[in-house]
C-alpha cells in the first residue's frame, strides 16, 4: 500500500557517515530506491539539528546554516541525479503531479527551529528553500519555547513571546507547526493559537508509554478536534509497555507495540488522526518494521485487528494528504 511518511532522519546519518549517494543504501534505513519500489507517495526528510559539538565533530567550525545547506545540498543533488524516481514538493498540488508521473514527493523539514534564532527573515530565508515543516524544539531550549523534558518546570513552560509571533506566521505562510519534542506548556500555546492543523510528526501514546514524548489522551483529542494529524513513531522507547525493563534499555521495537498505539491514537482521536512518521534513521534497535520494505506488516497486521480497509488507508497516506492540503499553500 502506498503511504505518507511524515519524518526520517536520513539526510543526517548520510552527513555524519558522509555518505552523499543517498540513492541506494542498504545501511540507511532509508533511501530513494527502496522509497520507489515501496510505493512511497511522499516522504517528509528532516534537516535534524544535532548540538554543534556534534557537528563540529564531523565537520570542524561548521554553522547551523552551513549545516542546514549541506543536508539541503545533498537531497538536492540525490533528486537532480534521479529525476524518474523523485522531484520537490511543497505543497499538494506538487505532490499529486509527482505521484501522477510516477515519482516519490520530497517534502523538507527542519527539526528544531534554532537556527531561526528569532528571525523571520531566517524563516523566509528556510522557506525559500523548500523548508515545509518545521519542529519548533528538539531536547533543548530555543527561540521559540521549551522542549519535552522530566523537569515539570520546564515541561509546563509556554512558547516565548517568538514562538508565539511564529505560530501566526508559520500559518500564514504555510508552514505546518509540528509540535514533537515540544514541551506540554508549548504544546497548549500552539493548539490556543494556530488557526490551522497541526502535526506531531513523530509521537506516540503517553497512556500506553509513559514517556514524555508521547501525547497524552488530553492532546490527542484536542489536536483531532482542530483536524491535526499524529505519525506513528517506531522507536522503542516510545512504544514499549514497560520503559523499566532491563534498566529503561529498550531495544525491541515490536509490531504488535506499533499497532496497540495506532490503535489507541485510533480510538482516541478518531481515524482522521493517526499517520506515519517512522523516525527512520533516528533510531536503531531490533525493529519489526525497519525500512519502507516492511511496512505492508503494518498494514497487513491492522486490517488483521479488525480495522476496515478505509480506515488503514486514512492511517497510510489520506490524512496526512489531508493536512498537506489544509496547511501548504
Amino acid at each position: 500500500m502506498k503511504y505518507i511518511d511524515l519524518h526520517c532522519d536520513t539526510l543526517c546519518m548520510a552527513f555524519e557517515t558522509k555518505d552523499e549517494n543517498i540513492y541506494d543504501r542498504p545501511q540507511f534505513m532509508v533511501d530513494i530506491r527502496r522509497l520507489k519500489e515501496s510505493g512511497v507517495k511522499a516522504q517528509f526528510f528532516a534537516i535534524y539539528m544535532p548540538p554543534q559539538d556534534w557537528i563540529h565533530n564531523i565537520k570542524p567550525n561548521c554553522t547551523d546554516d552551513e549545516f542546514i545547506n549541506d543536508l539541503y545540498t545533498n537531497l538536492n543533488n540525490a533528486i537532480n541525479a534521479h529525476p524518474d524516481d523523485i522531484a520537490w514538493a511543497k505543497n499538494a498540488v506538487d505532490m499529486e503531479n509527482n505521484w501522477k508521473a510516477g515519482k516519490v514527493s520530497a517534502f523538507l523539514t527542519i527539526e528544531d527551529g534554532r537556527s531561526v534564532n528569532g528571525s523571520f527573515e531566517k524563516f523566509d530565508k528556510y522557506y525559500d528553500m523548500g523548508v515545509r515543516l518545521v519542529s519548533l524544539t528538539h531536547n533543548f531550549e530555543n527561540c521559540f519555547g521549551y522542549p519535552n523534558s522530566t523537569d515539570k518546570d520546564i515541561m509546563n513552560a509556554g512558547l516565548k513571546p517568538f514562538g508565539k509571533e511564529a505560530v501566526e506566521y508559520m500559518n500564514d505562510k504555510g508552514i505546518v507547526i509540528d509540535v514533537s519534542h515540544l514541551s506540554d506548556g508549548g504544546f497548549w500555546d500552539v493548539m490556543e493559537l494556530s488557526k490551522k492543523p497541526i502535526v506531531a510528526s513523530h509521537s506516540c501514546a503517553r497512556a500506553l508509554t509513559p514517556h514524555q514524548r508521547n501525547l497524552t489522551d488530553g492532546m490527542i483529542k484536542a489536536m483531532a478536534t482542530k483536524g491535526g494529524v499524529c505519525g506513528i513513531n517506531f522507536c522503542p522507547v516510545f512504544i514499549a509497555p514497560d520503559l523499566s525493563a532491563n534498566g529503561g534499555w529498550i531495544e525491541d521495537g515490536k509490531l504488535e507495540d506499533i499497532v496497540r498505539h495506532v490503535m489507541h491514537l485510533y480510538n482516541v482521536g478518531g481515524s482522521d488522526f493517526v499517520a506515519i512518521g517512522t523516525d527512520f534513521d533516528g533510531i536503531g534497535g531490533k525493529l519489526d518494521i525497519a525500512g519502507p520494505q516492511d511496512m505492508d506488516k503494518l498494514f497487513d497486521a491492522l486490517l488483521k485487528n479488525g480495522m476496515n480497509a478505509a480506515d488503514v488507508e486514512k492511517i497510510a497516506y489520506k490524512n496526512a494528504e489531508r493536512l498537506i492540503k489544509e496547511t501548504l499553500k
